[in-house]
């Protein structure tokens, strides 16, 4: 008889961090002691304190252990499943109380990261093993799509999704029972209904954990989709640069065509619907659903021209709907729950929750979801623990490349369409990079433009000429060869791109650069009239000075020196027996390796 639980996350940041070491050791540890048919293991999806893992949760009594190695395995099995008694220094320790409730859903919500948080397309994760479709089952799994081909008929779905206000999650935030509405009133022999799993925005990954952790919601929810929309196949585009998730897509798509969940006559019914994959190369231009859908066809991932849109014209050339992941996990929970269920999270015009990927400057990097309009500071200061190393906040990113910067000043704004784009930024797909002190706002727009530059189809000259010049521009600042007249024309050909371009990735690909000259328009000034980089980032623009009153001239900056450019001095401070050294700045390489390897905190960029 199974008496305990052990859950080990299997997402990939635990997968980096090393769990199938811990799972394998696990099982060979249970067999010695002779616990293999009391204690069973399961490998679960993302718990979302990804800076934490391999992190493991011990049922019935919840203890949540972080950071667990291979080498602990051993006294865990001996102390806590043998013997029974926890291992305290391998509990999570941010609330004593909280590695001590009845329940996972208790023990991780009675911590800072997790008890402002509302798991809805997340609920699944870190719960059950996604490869196990009895697991999902179990969990109410598939009973939406039995009561939609049972109860239901398409318009009366179409209405649930309009009445929920779900809101596209992928970053445009289109009405989702909209977007189905259009695409039932064509008719048409064929329809398509498309998942967007092309997750490209640089630190996200919520798509990604979704798929890892719970895929048969995605199948359910695409599903239903087809019945609505009166479609008969779906695909999934995911890229080729998630492994775990396409194997364990391709798990859950065998388990439910054998469960007659997918295929013909579903359930009984006579409902025929049958999802496939289609593996991305990562091309960031194919998360725009009409370059998906061209490269779907087999052909290069270019947008195309709207209208006529996909409702209509979409996936070979027939009316088809498309949503990310995060989309479609909601679906099924709208339809069991109802559509005033979901409208009553979130606030008026942004209903429900949304996943983001917490990276950057933050303690407590990972994946979150919070309802909407939950102020930025509580998701930085309460659910990421702050800032590390006591500095300071400067700047929130979100919606990746096609996003804004979010000053500190504005810290207690929601996270809502609405908040986001009142202040020139947007939500996106759920990207969340936080930023300090020591960031350079200058060189992170730099750093996206060069991102979308890079990625861009180039079939339209805005985008494909546009955001190359303004990049020039940037290169030019960053060096210390700007003009103020730079300033203004930037902001010119950043709406033009705007206004012309083809796609989103063109129309939002200005939107950093643009919020960063709003919000941060001194340190452009700086770089431009001043030669100097307030966050000491920008090589060009640096150098690095001794301070000889606090240098005791011993040298390890001279021995570690890769360009020879520290020399000794005449000087010699007092209390010291030793010359001070100097830093010659036309040898130097501004490498940072003197300030590095300085234990008297004598030399600094300046």
């Amino acid at each position: 008889m199974i008496r305990s639980h052990v859950l080990v996350c299997g997402g990939t940041g635990c997968t980096s961090s090393g769990s199938p070491k811990v799972r394998a050791r696990l099982a060979e540890e249970l067999k010695a002691k002779g616990l293999d048919e009391e204690v069973k293991i399961v490998q679960t999806g993302c718990f979302g304190l990804c800076a934490l893992g391999p992190v493991m949760i011990v049922y019935p009594d919840g203890t949540f252990y972080s950071r667990v190695t291979e080498e602990d395995v051993p006294e865990i099995v001996e102390e806590h499943l043998l013997k029974g008694r926890p291992v305290e220094r391998l509990e999570y320790k941010e609330g004593a109380e909280a590695n001590k409730a009845e329940n996972v859903a208790a023990s991780l919500n009675d911590t800072n990261f997790y008890k402002s948080q509302m798991r809805l397309a997340l609920r699944n994760c870190g719960v059950i093993n996604p490869e196990n479709i009895d697991e999902y089952i179990a969990r109410d799994g598939y009973m939406a799509l039995g009561k939609v081909l049972t109860e239901m008929k398409p318009e009366d779905v179409i209405q649930v999704l309009l009445d929920s206000g779900l809101r596209g999650r992928g970053g445009a935030g289109f009405p989702t029972g909209l977007k189905w509405k259009f695409a039932r009133a064509y008719d048409n022999d064929q329809k398509y209904v498309c998942c967007n799993a092309d997750e490209g925005d640089p630190g996200a990954f919520m798509d990604r954990s979704v798929l890892e952790g719970d895929p048969h919601a995605v199948l359910e929810a695409m599903t239903i989709a087809g019945y609505t929309i009166g479609a008969s196949q779906g695909y999934i585009y995911v890229r080729a640069e998630y492994p775990i998730a396409v194997k364990r897509l391709q798990i859950a798509i065998k388990q439910a065509r054998e469960y007659g969940l997918l295929g013909d006559n579903i359930m009984g019914t006579g409902f025929k619907f049958d999802i496939d994959l289609r593996l991305g190369a990562g091309a960031f231009v194919c998360g725009e659903e009409t370059a998906l859908m061209t490269s779907i066809e087999g052909k290069r991932g270019e947008p195309r021209p709207r209208p006529p849109f996909p409702a209509e014209k979409g996936l070979f050339q027939k009316p088809s709907i498309l949503n990310n992941v995060e989309t479609w996990a909601n679906i099924p929970q709208i339809i069991l729950k109802g559509a005033e269920w979901f409208a009553s999270i979130g606030t008026e015009k942004s209903k429900g929750t949304k996943v983001f990927a917490l990276g950057g400057k933050i303690k407590h990097t990972g994946l979150v979801e919070i309802p909407m309009g939950t102020p930025l500071r509580q998701v930085i200061e309460e659910i990421g623990g702050g800032i590390p190393n006591g500095k300071k906040f400067k700047a929130a990113q979100t919606g990746g490349p096609s996003g804004g910067c979010i000053p500190a000043s504005l810290i207690d704004t929601p996270l809502d369409y609405e908040s986001m784009a009142q202040i020139g930024s947007i939500i996106g797909s759920g990207g969340l990079i936080v930023m300090d002190e020591d960031n350079c706002m200058v060189d992170i727009a730099k750093f996206f433009l060069q991102f979308t530059v890079d990625e861009s189809c180039g079939k339209c000259t805005p985008c494909r000429i546009g955001t190359r010049r303004l990049l020039e521009m940037l290169d030019r600042i960053t060096e210390g060869k700007g003009k103020l007249e730079d300033l203004d024309e930037m902001e010119e050909l950043c709406n033009y791109i705007k206004a012309n371009s083809l796609c989103g990735l063109g129309q939002t690909a200005p939107n950093p650069v643009l919020s960063t000259l709003r919000y941060f328009r001194d340190e452009y000034i700086a770089h431009v009239v001043d030669k100097r980089c307030p966050a000491g980032v920008c090589k060009a623009l640096m150098h690095f000075e001794v301070d000889p009153e606090k240098c005791i001239g011993c040298g390890l900056c001279m021995r570690n020196c890769p360009a020879n450019a520290i020399t000794r001095t005449d000087y010699i401070a007092p209390g010291h027996k030793l010359a001070s050294v100097h830093i010659d700045t036309d040898k130097c390489v501004k490498c940072g390796v003197c300030m590095n390897n300085c234990k008297f905190k004598a030399i600094s960029k300046k």
